[in-house]
Parts: structure tokens; sequence; C-alpha cells
């Protein structure tokens, strides 16, 4: 059975694609446009040019799986990355996948200190 647990990495790839690009299509442009592996145990997160349909690529043990989700009144927010392909945590996916834009988030500030009292 497939899982998207945290042991995957997540490859975004920014630029949009053509959504007729089946499991061969996507297989070979991760291995040939991309340079990646696509057996690894990764998956590949590809979007099409209105940001409302995103598909998923990822190899299970005997082959792959394809994902598609389609959004009916909504858009992806997409990351902003110089590279053609940005890596993500599973935690990050699920958030792009819930709507939530990935450069809004930020954590607290870290803090050093030198004693406790």
């Amino acid at each position: 059975m497939f899982e998207l647990n945290t042991g995957r990495t997540v490859y975004l790839h920014r630029d949009a694609i053509d959504f007729r690009k089946n499991i061969n299509g996507l297989a070979s442009l991760v291995e040939h446009g991309l340079g990646l592996n696509a057996f690894e145990q990764a998956v590949f997160v590809f979007g099409n040019r209105r940001k409302d349909r995103i598909k998923i690529l990822g190899w299970d043990r005997n082959g792959f799986w394809l994902l598609q989700k389609r959004l009916e009144d909504a858009r992806f927010v997409w990351p902003r990355h110089d590279s053609a392909v940005v890596r993500l945590t599973v935690q990050q996916l699920h958030w792009l996948l819930d709507g939530i834009d990935l450069s809004a988030m930020r954590g607290h500030a870290g803090v050093t200190y030198q004693r406790a009292a």
C-alpha cells in the first residue's frame, strides 16, 4: 500500500505541466527533465497553469501511483523559488494541499542564552 509518510522526500516541480501527461510522461519528466530518480522513496508534485489541479507521482515496490486533486473553486498557493524543483517535507505538502501559503508560514525565532539564572 502506498503511504505518504515522513520517510518520503517531496519534490515540487515549479513550472506548469501539460495535464494530459500520464505516469510514463511524468516519470520521464522526473528523470530527463529534472535529473531525479523516479524510483526513489519520494513523491513528485506537479501543477497545471491555473494551479487548480495537482498530480502526485510516487513509486511503491512494484508500480507507480498517480494521485490527482482538482479544486472546484480555489487555487493552490505555489511556493516561490528560483530553482525548477523545490524540496518540501510531507507536512508542507499537506499544508499545500490544504491551501496554506507556505511562504507565509513562519515559526518562532530561536533564542539562545548564556545562563538560566
